[in-house]
């Protein structure tokens, strides 16, 4: 004869103890937990699953709540994979450090500019007492004919051919660079008129240096008008005449960075002896040279 299961066999608890282990002597006392159910013990298969559910939840629970309110400050942007995406803080350092580095260097040009124009202006100031010196030695006459004649519109008058030679003397005093010396043209003067014109021709002349220079001055029937009564009357006498030009030089102290310029004028006054063919002597006072 068997004996049938109750119901409280079958539903009867069981219930678990844990003993002390040896980390107790060494320990405080620790108090055994009680668990009411088996469900509750640490053994019973329910008791990780719902451990790890209880943590999924909550991580999903904490991860749901950052979503939403990320989801409500970006207005739910989401990407192909429908996450949400964030804001994302960019550094600034690399915009910051070209604009520096720009100035830096643009300083730096602008300092080495000052640098050069500085040293530019001190070479220009060094090189402007060295201005070239200018002198009229003499004046040959070649030809000096007086006759009759007419201008080119065909009206008649006195006219004038003559031909000379002019020496001048260019010293050039700079000590560190050469010279570059032109003139405009150089006029032989009658009164306000001008009897013979010529022209020097530009040369290179180096550093402390003197060079003579000959300028051919010509005129051929050159008409007097009012003034060659004058001149016909003085026919036995010293005719008066006056020489005008300008000297120009240059000189490329630094290259063509740094060029020195000056001019001096030339003005000469004396008489032309028609009777005497000897070159005409020039004195230190017989001209100024401005």
């Amino acid at each position: 004869m068997m004996l049938a299961k109750s119901d409280s066999d079958e539903t009867s608890p069981i219930y678990y103890v844990q003993s002390p282990t040896r980390d107790s002597n060494d320990r405080s006392t620790q108090a055994t937990p009680v668990f009411h159910s088996p469900m509750e013990s640490p053994s019973h298969p329910f008791y990780g699953r719902h451990s790890r559910a209880s943590s999924s939840s909550r991580v999903s629970g904490s991860l749901t709540s950052s979503s939403t309110t990320t989801g409500r400050k970006g207005r739910g942007k989401r990407n192909d994979k429908r996450w949400p995406e964030c804001n994302v803080i960019e550094e600034e350092g690399e915009y910051i450090e070209l604009p520096r580095r720009f100035y830096q260097f643009f300083i730096g040009v602008l300092g080495l500019l000052a640098i050069i124009c500085l040293f530019c202006f001190i070479i220009w100031g060094a090189s402007r007492p060295y201005k070239p010196e200018v002198t009229v030695k003499s004046l040959t006459v070649h030809n000096f004919y007086l006759g009759q004649g007419s201008d080119f519109t065909g009206v008649p008058t006195k006219v004038l051919t003559t031909n000379c030679s002019l020496m001048i003397k260019v010293y050039n005093p700079a000590t560190f660079f050469g010279i570059h010396v032109s003139s405009v043209p150089v006029n032989l003067m009658y009164l306000e008129i001008v009897v013979a014109t010529g022209q020097l021709k530009k040369y290179y002349q180096s550093r402390k240096s003197h060079c003579n220079v000959d300028v051919n001055l010509g005129g051929v029937k050159i008409p007097l008008y009012g003034a060659g009564a004058s001149l016909e009357v003085s026919d036995n006498d010293r005719v008066p005449m006056t020489l005008v030009f300008d000297v120009w030089s240059h000189g490329n102290v630094v290259g063509k960075l740094v060029k020195s310029r000056h001019t001096r004028h030339v003005s000469c006054a004396f008489a032309i002896d028609r009777d005497n063919s000897k070159p005409i002597k020039f004195m230190k006072d017989s001209c100024t040279y401005g």
